[in-house]
């Protein structure tokens, strides 16, 4: 139905005949002569129909915005002082002779330039916002980063191999999406959390090198990076260490960020221990755009008088920690009181804090309630610590070590905004050397930082059973930007090491035999060392594209509710499809 997409029609067709199809973006009626901007996916450009063509202009006076247009005419320059070099068709226009109406449009309900309409419109009409050219860029980026991603892992040897999406429900961390089965009454799937199991069964099946671009789904709270089903790029490798596998992320990533975007990234990223990114940043995914570090105090405040400080330095599992904010003396008690509504949202209690004045004059140059409660020789040891200057401020974080770490962390986060703090584009980083285990708070038994299936650094199951709390494993995180884009381990590939592991997760033998019996088998036949990571495929498109959501790189995604407001989702369904699946709903009186 036509020659060429709207956005080629360049002065490489001057004087050519051409054949457009696409949506009215604009009409302009100038006292005689008809002008229509066309636009399809690849762009827009301009078309002029006089009243020399009678049929085509009287067409043309029919049209509105959004009708869709099939129109035949001769590319010619458009006249001097008329071009648009904002458009890659500005130079040109098209002499139409002969214009179609394919199809009429009742008008929309908001207008596709507004920046003001509200999200729950735009998902409502989906297939509307997605018209918008900045909307089918980014699906456009989207195609072209998977592109990109597939021909990096075919090139090296791995298989694009798909895995069920209907299975057993594991625990994953996270709670399943359960389908009940018509021929198994009582009995449900799960829709995968990810292909886990799977992959490390293909990789003890000797498929050695697996990839696969993967729907997931997780029935958890939502937030601007997570959507109940999104998207994997799933890999898993046979007889590579973990330096080995992520050197080679780290090269398809580099790659992919220079074939996409041009954009050169470091070589080699930087690696940081997970207990130095905590210690410094209160993150294990922390933005190394923003220089603002917090600092350790607890050893200071252990003996001090000020409770508040004391108690939570005095308590193995809690912390008292310092944020300096360079010129932050600025700020005013309104600013400063927001910031601490801020961080009461990650459960601080407040936010103290310090304004220093003249760093040379003792306590007489800072300004705070807080400096009454300390020594002269603490304070003076917190501005040497911190580094603190002149016009700076001290925040304080003191409470559990992960209250601190998550106030603190997602404060420095924010001062970096708000404070034009942040430098540089990109700032890519391996976080390694997770603990293994992390204890579940109710006393009751340790849980797996990552999965139960990731292998601790140690070969020996004795070590680990002996001592959990100091086990380290072998995973690592691909951080970008402040958000993980990917994260993986070696995994346990022996029998004894998996069972070991299960019983310090409180996963006794027969629910390891009834949950994940078919893994304990294949481990006792020839399984190889194995491991790999799986990169969320959403979040790096989303850090690609500049966009402040994954649902602004997602075609049909869902609300923070995690429903569809397109097509109504979820829904209810006949009483006869729950007959079906041996489903009766208690109905309340």
């Amino acid at each position: 139905m036509r020659s060429h997409y709207c956005g080629q029609v360049t002065e490489t067709l001057l004087d050519q005949d051409v054949t457009l199809c696409g949506w009215v973006h604009r009409r302009r009626d100038h006292g005689g002569v008809i002008f229509v901007d066309l636009r399809d996916r690849e762009g827009l450009v301009q078309a002029v129909i006089d009243p020399d063509t009678p049929d085509a202009f009287a067409n043309a006076e029919r049209v509105r915005n959004e009708y869709v247009l099939r129109m035949t005419g001769r590319v010619r320059r458009r006249p001097e002082g008329t071009e648009n070099p904002n458009l890659a068709t500005g130079a040109v226009e098209v002499l139409v002779r002969e214009l179609e109406i394919l199809n009429r449009s009742e008008p929309l309900p908001f207008q596709l330039d507004d920046s003001d309409t509200s999200e729950e419109v735009r998902l409502r009409y989906r297939y509307l916002d997605l018209r918008r050219p900045e909307m089918q860029e980014r699906l456009r980026l989207r195609t072209r980063v998977i592109s990109v991603l597939r021909q990096f892992l075919e090139q090296h040897g791995f298989m694009d191999i798909e895995t069920p999406m209907l299975t057993k429900a594991t625990p994953e961390g996270a709670r399943d999406y359960l389908v009940p089965s018509r021929t198994h009454p009582g009995s449900f799937f799960a829709l995968p959390q990810s292909p886990q199991l799977f992959k490390q069964l293909l990789m003890m099946a000797g498929l050695d090198r697996y990839y696969q671009v993967v729907r997931c789904f997780r029935d958890e709270d939502l937030r601007a990076d997570r959507q109940p089903e999104f998207t994997q790029l799933d890999i898993e490798t046979s007889f590579m260490d973990e330096q080995a596998i992520t050197d080679l992320m780290e090269e398809m990533i580099r790659q992919m960020f220079k074939a996409v975007l041009d954009v050169d990234l470091p070589n080699p990223f930087p690696r940081m221990p997970y207990d130095t990114a905590m210690r410094r940043y209160g993150s294990d995914k922390p933005d190394l755009r923003i220089p603002l570090e917090l600092t350790e105090l607890s050893d200071l405040m252990a003996d001090v008088e000020f409770k508040v400080f004391s108690g939570p330095a005095s308590d193995p599992n809690g912390r008292v920690a310092a944020l300096r904010v360079p010129n932050g003396g600025k700020l005013s008690r309104r600013e400063i009181d927001l910031y601490t509504e801020f961080v009461g949202r990650y459960g601080a209690k407040g936010l103290a804090y310090i304004k220093v004045n003249d760093v040379t004059a003792g306590r007489e140059g800072l300004q705070a309630p807080i400096v009454k409660f300390l020594p002269d020789e603490t304070l003076a040891k917190v501005l040497t610590r911190t580094g603190a200057e002149n016009g700076d401020l001290i925040f304080f974080g003191a409470d559990s070590a992960k209250v601190v770490n998550d106030a603190l962390g997602a404060l420095r986060i924010k001062l970096g905004h708000d404070l034009g703090l942040v430098h540089g584009a990109w700032a890519p980083l391996w976080v390694v050397n997770f603990p293994m285990f992390e204890w579940d708070g109710q006393g009751q038994c340790w849980n797996a930082l990552h999965h139960p299936f990731t292998a601790p650094r140690t070969d020996d199951p004795a070590e680990v059973r002996a001592h959990p709390e100091h086990c380290l494993s072998r995973a690592y995180d691909m951080v970008l930007n402040g958000t993980e884009i990917g994260g993986g381990s070696v995994r346990i590939h022996r029998q004894e090491m998996q069972n070991t592991v299960f019983e310090l997760l409180g996963i006794g033998p027969e629910e390891a035999r009834a949950k994940f019996g078919f893994l304990l088998d294949a481990l006792k036949f020839g399984c190889p060392p194995h491991g790999g990571l799986a990169f969320g495929l959403d979040r790096l498109v989303m850090l690609m594209a500049g966009a402040g959501s994954i649902r602004e790189v997602m075609a049909f995604p869902k609300t923070q509710s995690a429903a569809c407001l397109l097509t109504q989702a979820p829904a209810p369904v006949t009483e006869a499809q729950l007959r079906d699946l041996n489903i009766r709903l208690r109905r309340t009186p």
